[in-house]
């Protein structure tokens, strides 16, 4: 307890008084505003109507949403860690933002850790995958230039990957016994599965928050939503089916009902049907729901690996099946099915430079540019090395971040404080009152 209320009191705020003098010091020197927000760009024939702040902030404000109060409250599940799940994501999520705008503009940190560090390793694990992130992103989309509207790719499969790589490093033996503190309550479950439907509710913006404006986006949304319908209504009847009462497991709702929003990502904008957005949600949920029953014991037991969140069922298993459809969809794309739009969505076939057919394609559509003349073919396989160059560096990323998080001064908290807010919060006497315990969940009935 000593080293913890030392990272707490000392460490802690000498980390983050230096980094902010940093950050101010580089905001100075690196940060200005674009045309968009600088008032010398701003004349008599300026429609401020057409300032991109009408176009994205809604879209802004709905991922807030999200990473706020949607992942806060879904990652209060543990009974003693409420206040560490959602305090910590803000904490977090607050400094990873500030640091993400130096570095690319936006960020996506995973939680595999939940309960086992420091307030101080997570904010040192957000410092380091940042840029691990951003050099993945643009090594990714500057030599193999992939298709990712929702994000499959590089954010679910980069962070679920990561994730994995961190916890590895942490790998904690007792914890695989089971811990007396790695339980809910019937008020952290409600919190929790108050933060799914945060999630539920606006994850189609987060899917189509990068398309195309028009008839792409609308397709998003639509694919999206029957995406989540889908793989709801997959999750409920699995877990009454795989539930030994025939009961609901309220980590399955938490969980497995989100996973279509990850299945439809990487062609959420394109021309797959929403047939096929349906058959993925319940594919993705079918798969959340058996890695959540099967696989997590497994990468505990076997593997090192102690995934408490179920990060590789919600969004590594997910991802992959995602990443498989959209290279199913770009094989299957043709000017029969998407008229000349096909290279605004797919512009890296466009035809390149001087071709005559690009000369007619911007007659019809003036805003297709040149692209890399690439077939089908090629950009599949362009999609399939993007997988395995992001699965392999987050998880280098990862690993190595997770080697610096195990240094002693770092200050992680012993195995019997895990999953507890005492070492690093002021608790109410009531916090850990007995009549609040609900039983543990147990891998028999589901992984939480």
């Amino acid at each position: 307890m000593k080293t913890q209320s030392r990272s707490l009191r000392v460490r802690l705020p000498v980390f983050l008084f230096v980094t902010q003098v940093a950050f101010v010091a580089l905001y100075f020197a690196f940060v200005t505003y674009d045309e968009h927000g600088d008032a010398r760009f701003q004349t008599n024939q300026t429609n401020p109507m057409h300032n991109a702040m009408y176009k994205d902030y809604p879209y802004f404000a709905d991922i807030q949403v999200m990473i706020f109060l949607g992942f806060g409250c879904l990652l209060a599940f543990f009974r003693l860690y409420g206040f560490g799940g959602i305090v910590l994501n803000f904490l977090t999520a607050t400094f990873a933002i500030q640091w993400a705008i130096l570095v690319q503009g936006y960020f996506q940190f995973s939680y595999d850790v939940l309960g086992k560090t420091s307030p101080l390793q997570l904010l040192v694990m957000a410092l380091l995958e940042v840029p691990v992130f951003a050099v993945t992103e643009w090594a990714v989309l500057k030599y193999l230039k992939i298709n990712d509207a929702g994000g499959s790719i590089l954010i679910h499969i980069f962070a679920c990957y990561f994730g994995l790589g961190v916890t590895f490093m942490l790998y904690r033996p007792r914890l695989n016994e089971g811990h007396a503190k790695e339980n809910s309550s019937y008020q952290s479950d409600i919190l929790s599965v108050m933060g799914t439907l945060f999630l539920w509710v606006f994850w189609p913006s987060f899917n189509s928050s990068l398309t195309l404006k028009g008839d792409d986006q609308h397709r998003a949304v639509l694919h999206t939503f029957l995406g989540l319908s889908a793989s709801t209504l997959t999750a409920f009847a699995l877990s009454a089916l795989m539930n030994k009462k025939g009961k609901f497991t309220m980590a399955d709702v938490q969980n497995v009902t989100l996973a279509g929003g990850v299945t439809v990502g990487a062609s959420v904008d394109m021309m797959i049907s929403p047939a096929a957005a349906y058959a993925l949600g319940m594919m993705g949920g079918t798969a959340c729901m058996l890695g959540y029953k099967y696989l997590t014991p497994f990468l505990a037991r076997r593997l090192r690996i102690q995934d408490q969140c179920g990060i590789h069922n919600l969004h590594g298993l997910t991802g992959l099946i995602s990443c498989a459809a959209g290279i199913c969809a770009i094989l299957m794309a043709t000017e029969e099915v998407y008229g000349p739009s096909l290279y605004e969505i797919f512009t890296h076939r466009a035809p390149v430079e001087g071709d005559p057919k690009l000369q007619e394609l911007q007659r019809l559509i003036p805003g297709i540019q040149p692209g890399l003349g690439r077939t089908a073919r090629e950009q599949a396989l362009f999609q399939v090395a993007a997988v395995f160059s992001t699965i392999g560096l987050s998880a280098l990323g990862g690993i190595l971040t997770g080697f610096v998080l195990k240094l002693p001064f770092f200050a992680s908290p012993s195995d019997d404080f895990c999953f507890d807010d005492e070492p690093f919060f002021e608790v109410p006497p009531d916090y850990d009152s007995p009549h609040r315990v609900r039983h543990t969940v147990t891998t028999e009935d589901s992984v939480a």
